[in-house]
């Protein structure tokens, strides 16, 4: 049973790319640092490593009475096995993201937000292809209001290890700077629609 002010994530890729760390993170940012409900559960598939992972997320103003995802209204994929598996669960009007270095998907699809970002070959580019999973967290905070960014940027911080704290967070804020110039894209395209 979902209530009004629930929001629900699903996050789904493969063992070794931080998916349950980006749901953790999650959840931390809307709990500790925005002061509202969440629950995160975890499913693995059969392998640890290279096997299908997803985390779903669920933030609330008020009590969560049920924990797990039937129709998540924003999904970020990281894996094609996980897009494949959980586009057609997609709510509605929901928000689809995705890594354009993992993912095939389509462009756009009816009923739907999409997004797509590079976030793998961001992360590499900055050093570590390990931190795809924290630019897609940037985006997701550029481009859907889920939580606060900079309660999620200091969830960031508080959750990876000191010694990458530093790299943890350029790559949030790149992911973010993404998002956000491509909301602004959007903005100036529909303006010029609407003067034609």
């Amino acid at each position: 049973m979902k209530t009004s002010s629930e929001r629900q994530v699903f996050i789904t890729g493969f063992g070794g790319q931080g998916i349950v760390m980006a749901g953790d993170i999650l959840g931390k940012a809307a709990t500790l640092y925005d002061h509202k409900h969440a629950t995160m559960m975890q499913t693995y598939g059969p392998e640890a490593r290279g096997g299908s992972c997803s985390s779903q997320v669920i933030i609330s103003g008020s009590e969560i009475l049920y924990p797990s995802i039937r129709e998540p209204e924003v999904l970020v994929c990281m894996s094609q096995e996980g897009y494949t598996k959980n586009v057609k669960n997609l709510r509605r009007g929901g928000t689809l993201i995705w890594d354009t270095d993992l993912v095939k998907s389509r462009k756009s699809a009816a009923g739907l937000t999409t997004y797509n970002i590079p976030a793998t070959r961001f992360a590499e580019e900055l050093g570590n292809a390990m931190m795809a999973n924290i630019v897609m967290l940037g985006f997701l905070a550029a481009v859907e209001n889920v939580v606060s960014a900079g309660a999620l940027r200091e969830a960031v911080a508080d959750s990876v290890p000191p010694a990458t704290k530093e790299n943890n967070l350029m790559a949030f804020d790149r992911g973010r700077e993404y998002g956000e110039a491509i909301l602004k894209g959007r903005a100036k395209q529909g303006r010029a629609g609407e003067a034609s």
